[in-house]
Formats: C-alpha cells, sequence, structure tokens
C-alpha cells in the first residue's frame, strides 16, 4: 500500500519519482515557475536547458495510479537509471503531476544549483530538501568536489535549509536580481567527499526517508 501524504485535514495515498526533465514536463514547470520567482524564464530557455552539455536537470513527480501510469522506480538503483535516463527522450504520461523541480550546471570541480523550484501546495513538506539531496547526490555521484548555487538576501527560510546541509556563506553577488536589484548571496558546501561532509548528508538523507517516506520510491 502505497504511504500517505497529509494535505490539512485530507489524507491521500501518493507515490513519486525522481527523473530526468523532459520537453514535455516544460508546461507544468514553466506553472511552478510563475508561482516561484519573480521573473520566469521562458519556455524556450527550458528548451535550450534540456539540449546543454552540462545542465542536468530532475523532476519529482506523483504518479498517479491512473490506468496505464507507470511504476515508481525503485530506489536502490534510482542513480543507475538516472544515468542510463541522461540526454533520453522518454515520453511522459499525462498521470504524473510534478511537485518539484531542479535544475544543476556541472562546472569545473562543482556543481552549480541554477534553479530549484516546488509547487505552492507542496511547500513545507519535504519535497524542496529531497530536490537538495538529489543535487548532491548527482553531484558526488559525476565526482564533483563541491556544490554552489545563489540564494535571495531575504529568502531567510531558503537560506537555513541549505545551512542545514553545512552550506556556507561565501559572499554577495550586488544587485543580481534584476526584476528588483537585490542581492543574492554566494553560498558553498565543504568538500563533498570528507568523512565529516559524507556522514551529515547519510544522516540528514536518512531523517528525511523516515519523516517523507512518500518522496522516496
Amino acid at each position: 500500500m502505497p504511504p500517505l501524504y497529509t494535505f490539512g485535514d485530507m489524507r491521500t495515498a501518493i507515490r513519486t519519482r525522481l527523473r530526468p526533465m523532459v520537453e514535455a514536463d516544460i508546461p507544468q514547470v514553466l506553472d511552478i515557475e510563475r508561482e516561484s520567482f519573480p521573473s520566469p524564464w521562458p519556455q524556450t530557455a527550458y528548451k535550450r536547458e534540456l539540449t546543454n552539455k552540462i545542465a542536468r536537470y530532475f523532476v519529482l513527480a506523483e504518479v498517479r495510479d491512473d490506468e496505464g501510469a507507470p511504476p515508481p522506480a525503485g530506489s536502490p538503483g534510482i542513480w543507475a537509471s538516472v544515468r542510463r535516463a541522461l540526454g533520453a527522450t522518454e515520453p511522459v504520461p499525462t498521470s504524473e503531476y510534478l511537485l518539484g523541480f531542479v535544475g544543476v550546471w556541472l562546472m569545473v570541480n562543482e556543481a552549480h544549483i541554477v534553479t530549484i523550484a516546488v509547487r505552492e501546495e507542496h511547500r513545507r513538506m519535504g519535497v524542496g530538501e529531497r530536490l537538495l539531496l538529489a543535487a548532491i547526490e548527482l553531484a558526488t555521484d559525476l565526482d564533483q568536489e563541491a556544490v554552489t548555487l545563489e540564494v535571495r538576501a531575504s529568502n531567510e527560510g531558503a537560506q537555513r535549509m541549505y545551512e542545514k546541509y553545512a552550506f556556507n556563506r561565501m559572499g554577495l553577488r550586488k544587485r543580481y536580481y534584476t526584476d528588483n536589484n537585490e542581492d543574492a548571496v554566494i553560498m558553498t558546501t565543504p568538500d563533498l567527499f570528507t568523512a565529516g561532509y559524507k556522514k551529515l548528508v547519510g544522516e540528514l538523507r536518512a531523517r528525511h526517508q523516515e519523516r517523507h517516506p512518500d518522496l522516496w520510491p
């Protein structure tokens, strides 16, 4: 029986899967963007990103129990299946409802999170942290030394989540966001392969799985 997901007083059985983004996802991704950012990217930007050799985009999708919906991917081999699927153009069933997405650029020795967003109705339910863990695990899997990102100076909630994963504040990009000229805080992890950091991520991952088993198919 699928785990139970709580929405207020309603309890609904759902199952999810993490997979590479494909072009058919873009309309839902744009919906999430519009809910999340003052200046969302245009559709053409995501089409370009899906062919960008240094970019990796993933979505966390709710797989509904409609007829023909595929089974969720098994977690033991999830990154093997992700590697096989990179660059694939698999069709996306209409029964999949995107909860959030994350985009990563593979730079020289570091993975840069260029975007991460969660559908408004699914915030504060562990989805953003699940996507962050996916980005960290992808970086580790591809032998990147660190993960880095920019976050709005006013977004204290996101900063607290990153600090939980030992992201350090490395400086400011002044007037980085063009919609309101807000500063961006630059944040970077320690070396991903140190024993201490691997232990931290392992503990946080286990804790997240315990609290949100529905997000770990």
